[in-house]
């Protein structure tokens, strides 16, 4: 029995160190940092890690070697001088109004205020951030390091209040752009977040921070490599390849297809998530654990808002501007790859597109599972439910009970959503074959306007065609005439082609029709 202690949760670095916690060495990135730039930014998804890379910082600049024995630091850094830090951590509370992020920045500034004796207490945030990092510098002759964490959190909670991002965006900006003033004064700063707010807002005037984001020699800063868990964790995996009675190779692969996959810049190596990989060693358990650390909900409100087809989702194409930053809320696909639900999986040289997908299996279904209860009537707890009653209906050739519950799943359609009724039926389908494809065979095609949906089984093929105020007939007909069912004529399996007709009037499925 391995004796690790997983820090699940655990952010604190000198916490980690000092009472033993298992540790991935990360100091030479840590090093290579420091000595080579000053200014930095890095946006990665929650529960990455970026909280215990910027604690690190924090313990490297207040010169505590000695909780770097034994890491790559300890021989990489000779001098090990003492700096003033200030650490700025936003992740620590809600922001419903301004008066939450005045608190916050209060709370900070008054700790700083009496470090360091400034008498400025009655000014602005920014005029007392000013004074407190240089008098940092005037009292201890060196000169200081800015950390700031989850420097976003307010404006991702405020999306969709324009009124409440303006606010935030008019305390952060001049509060951020002190860093740019005080260049004399400052030894090194390093923002990190979930998102990058574009150029036009909280950053505009600090053109001078270096974004690693998408820099392959920082791929590996934070999230674990196949490389780092074989170096660290091999006993383990061993240990959690028998509890879970499959081969070393068999979990190996089930680690990398539910964990592994974050590609945050074009041929990079593949990061698996830190907080799931730890939590699977931790209770030798493969399981949804990032999603059940809750997902935010201003991602739905953003999908609702643009009543954005939820189909390109699994494969946009995008250049590296819409990657780098957030305009405004006109597009999501930037805040949900920011946000860790999409991944770069390929790269087009020529145009420079970038192709996204699905980082893994635990976001995919993940993100399906959270969608359902906005897109139809079942609420979290009786999803799954469906769905397992959906796989046994198909799997016990069942059409019309699976027909009559995918009624149940399109009724009560919102009002506001009757603009946008074929983008809905098209949406809610999606995310249903996403969710069927994880325990039957699912593939899904659109074209011309129409929707084909091939589910298979051990003993059935669906082959099915959706017609919005068509008729069942129409739908069938085109089944045969298009000749869907010819790649499965070898097929041993019972085969069924079924037409299906959506009415507008009734907003749900009107008739089916089967032919075996």
């Amino acid at each position: 029995m391995s004796g690790k202690i997983y820090p699940i949760g655990i952010q604190n670095f000198e916490k980690i160190r000092k009472d033993g916690y298992f540790y991935i060495d990360k100091t030479a990135l840590v090093y290579q940092l420091v000595k080579t730039g000053s200014y930095y930014f890095l946006s990665r998804p929650r529960r990455f890690g970026k909280s215990l890379l910027i604690s690190t910082l924090e313990a490297y600049f207040q010169g505590k070697k000695e909780l770097f024995t034994g890491l790559a630091m300890e021989k990489l850094e000779k001098d090990w001088i003492k700096y003033p830090v200030l650490h700025l951590d936003l992740n620590a509370r809600n922001y419903e109004d301004k008066n939450s992020l005045y608190e916050e920045l209060n709370k900070n500034l008054e700790i700083w205020e009496q470090a360091y004796n400034s008498p400025y207490a009655d000014r602005a945030p920014e005029e007392r951030f000013y004074h407190v990092i240089r008098l940092a510098y005037e009292q201890t002759g060196q000169r200081v390091a800015i950390l700031v964490d989850e420097y976003d959190k307010p404006m991702l909670q405020a999306i969709g209040n324009e009124e409440l991002q303006k606010q935030f965006r008019e305390v952060l900006k001049p509060f951020y752009g002190v860093l740019k003033t005080l260049d004399g004064c400052i030894k090194f700063a390093m923002l990190t977040g979930v998102t990058k707010f574009g150029k036009v807002s909280v950053f505009s005037d600090l053109n001078n921070l270096d974004d690693i984001s998408m820099r392959n020699e920082y791929v590996e800063i934070c999230g674990v490599s196949e490389w780092e868990i074989h170096d660290n964790l091999e006993a383990e995996l061993h240990e959690f390849a028998e509890a879970q009675e499959l081969t070393f190779e068999a979990l190996g692969s089930r680690l990398k297809e539910y964990y592994d996959g974050y590609h945050f810049t074009h041929n990079s190596i593949g990061i698996y998530n830190p907080f799931s990989l730890l939590n699977a060693f931790k209770y030798k358990e493969i399981s949804n654990y990032w999603f059940e650390t809750g997902t935010p909900t201003y991602l739905v409100e953003l999908l609702k808002r643009t009543h954005y087809d939820l189909g390109r989702m699994a494969h946009v194409e995008t250049d590296a501007d819409v990657l780098n930053s957030i305009y405004g809320d006109e597009d999501p696909i930037p805040v949900i790859f920011q946000s860790g639900y999409l991944t770069i999986k390929g790269y087009d040289k020529e145009f420079g597109l970038y192709r996204l997908g699905f980082p893994n299996k635990e976001v995919e279904e993940g993100f399906m599972k959270f969608l359902i209860p906005f897109y139809t009537r079942f609420n979290k707890v009786e999803a799954p439910f469906e769905i397992q009653r959906f796989v046994k209906e198909l799997r016990a050739g069942d059409i019309d009970a699976f027909f009559k519950r995918l009624r149940s799943f399109f009724a009560d359609t919102p009002y506001e959503l009757v603009s946008e009724l074929e983008l809905h039926y098209q949406n809610v389908l999606f995310i249903l074959y996403k969710l069927l494809g994880f325990y039957v065979k699912a593939e899904r095609h659109t074209s011309d306007g129409r929707i084909d949906l091939v589910l298979q089984t051990d003993k059935f093929i669906y082959i099915m065609e959706f017609k919005l105020d068509g008729t069942a007939e129409e739908a069938l007909q085109q089944i045969n005439e298009k000749r869907y069912a010819l790649p499965f004529e070898q097929d041993a399996r019972r085969l069924f082609k079924i037409g299906i007709n959506f009415s507008n009037t009734t907003r749900n499925i009107e008739k089916w029709l089967v032919e075996e």
